[in-house]
């Protein structure tokens, strides 16, 4: 009996689609080719849970509870050689995030690589904001409305959401351009994860508004970059299987 499926397509060819025609699938095999992009939102950080802006002056690293998120995550990934693959691990420049990217070092490609530190994947660069608790920057310089407008600057030097957005979600592409057909780890930000699914999505503004999604700690969201139908996949979102929360 034939492999051959009535539409003409091979069973092995068509992976685990249960010979689900083309037309009317949902779930595809990974396209030979593409290059995947393993976003990690950095542990726990200090200036999550004191109430500062951790920009690269308020920035002053993980909890212990973020380095144990992190350890967890490594000791899984190291157990299921994942990320074993990869041919790059990069990070933000602020410290939650180098210090995130410097525990999970062992288990991405062979262990050798070094940390490539990149401050286009910070999260949103606050300005004067920088180093002060969120009650003073209300006090200070309000809050912008970025529902209403989001070109609005959250302080004096800083950056406004849809800037962030568009830089954050660039230096994502940028990676997949520097690393064509491989796997590439980064450990980021929460509002660089939620840029690459605004911008790779196509989400409106209207279904973006503040509030619209959570991502945990320590977590795992993977993209795929399709070069030859120039279209992002997401693969896995807030993946924080054995990461603990407390």
């Amino acid at each position: 009996m034939s492999d051959t499926h009535e539409d003409g397509e091979d069973a092995a060819a068509l992976g685990r689609s249960f010979g689900v025609p083309s037309g009317v699938r949902r779930v595809f095999p990974s396209v030979p080719g593409a290059t995947r992009i393993v976003l990690v939102r950095h542990g726990e950080a200090r200036c999550n849970v004191e109430g500062i802006v951790g920009g690269a002056g308020g920035c002053t690293g993980l909890t212990d509870l973020g380095r144990r998120q992190v350890a967890a995550l490594a000791a899984r990934l190291g157990a299921s050689d994942e990320l074993a693959g990869a041919s790059g691990l990069y990070a933000s420049v602020l410290p939650r995030a180098v210090e995130t990217a410097e525990l999970l070092r062992p288990v991405v490609g062979d262990g050798s690589s070094g940390v490539v530190q990149d401050c286009c994947l910070c999260e949103l660069h606050p300005g004067e904001a920088d180093g002060l608790g969120w009650q003073e920057v209300v006090d200070r310089f309000g809050i912008p409305e970025w529902d209403a407008d989001p070109s609005l600057l959250i302080a004096p030097g800083g950056e406004s959401w849809s800037g962030f957005v568009a830089r954050a979600a660039g230096a994502v592409r940028d990676l997949a351009e520097r690393h064509p057909g491989e796997l590439v780890v980064a450990a980021v930000h929460a509002g660089v994860i939620e840029s690459t699914l605004i911008a790779f999505l196509d989400i409106p503004p209207a279904a973006s508004r503040r509030g619209w999604v959570r991502i945990v700690h320590a977590s795992l969201t993977e993209w795929e970059w399709v070069p030859t139908e120039s279209r992002w996949v997401l693969i896995r979102f807030n993946d924080s299987c054995g990461v603990p929360t407390a």
